[in-house]
């Protein structure tokens, strides 16, 4: 489980688990440990997560009215809802003529969206808690047309506690794909983090948690140092514009030089670099 700042690109924090754990497990630990790895200076907060998110203790956390109180203010939410029958049985109970088609796709199916009279009433849900707001979501085909299963609508729907338009509400909720699953790519395929070393749990434990150290450092240096073009390239092409370049080390009196083989381009990005992350070294300045 990882918890990714979206405008920084940074992991603030994650839970290495067992793989028999299931994805809705106690999502809360880790986004509390999340919010409070945050810095003093920002002072608006918001949540957004898939369907493993939808759990009650989670809910209530972020809505909870203290959150007002503290240094970054409420948590505003928006989270994919787990489909449950009676939540689907309130989606599709919705007129007609409430549905409004927010974006149609290039195969012709309709993206529309209605507000959904629900409220859960799970055994477990907290008797003080206030009712959320449920957005619907519904994929209609064109007509004669139909979904793999043979359906020609498909319902969703999202939980949130803030009082958004609609548009607007599904589309940053959404964006959630464009965060958190590309860091899941790069940390697992692109740095490692999905190929285990050992047998033991805490040592691979720790193989994470240094590939997902490893992703902050790239992203910091590509949001830092290079160039507008250059900050959203993925890992791949960042070891070719920073890693692997050519050098040689030579000591020339008691001075330590190092000389690149590389283009001006190459070179004038590692200085950048060595800028904003300045090591102390004995080294003297490019040549």
């Amino acid at each position: 489980m990882v918890a990714v700042w979206a405008e920084a690109d940074l992991v603030l924090a994650d839970e290495f688990r067992d793989g028999n754990v299931p994805a809705k497990q106690a999502p809360l630990t880790c986004a509390q440990l999340a919010f409070a790895a945050l810095p003093a200076s920002v002072t608006q907060r918001y949540f957004r997560g898939d369907s493993a998110c939808h759990e009650n203790e989670l809910l209530h956390w972020l809505k909870h009215p203290e959150r007002a109180q503290e240094p970054g203010g409420r948590i505003g939410f928006a989270i994919s809802a787990v489909l449950s029958a009676p939540l689907l049985a309130a989606t599709r109970q919705v007129a007609e003529a409430a549905w409004r088609t927010i974006q149609t796709e290039a195969d012709g199916t309709r993206r529309q969206r209605a507000e959904v009279a629900f409220v859960p009433g799970e055994a477990n849900e907290k008797k003080d808690g206030q009712p959320l707001r449920y957005v619907g979501l519904r994929l209609l085909k064109p007509q004669g047309e139909l979904f793999a299963d043979g359906a020609d609508r498909h319902h969703h729907a999202v939980v949130t506690n803030l009082d958004w338009a609609g548009e607007r509400l599904l589309q940053w909720q959404r964006e959630k794909a464009g965060t958190v699953e590309p860091v899941h790519d790069e940390v697992k395929n692109a740095l490692g983090g999905g190929h285990v070393p050992s047998q033991h749990f805490n040592a691979n434990a720790a193989w994470f948690k240094l590939a997902l150290m490893a992703y902050n450092i790239v992203s910091a240096m590509r949001r830092l140092s290079l160039t507008a073009e250059e900050r959203t390239v993925r890992l791949k092409k960042f070891r070719l514009l920073v890693i692997q370049l050519v050098g040689r080390m030579s000591r020339v009196q008691n001075t330590l030089r190092l000389r690149f083989c590389a283009a001006r381009e190459a070179i004038a990005r590692g200085q950048r670099i060595w800028e904003v992350f300045a090591l102390p070294t004995q080294a003297t300045a490019f040549t």
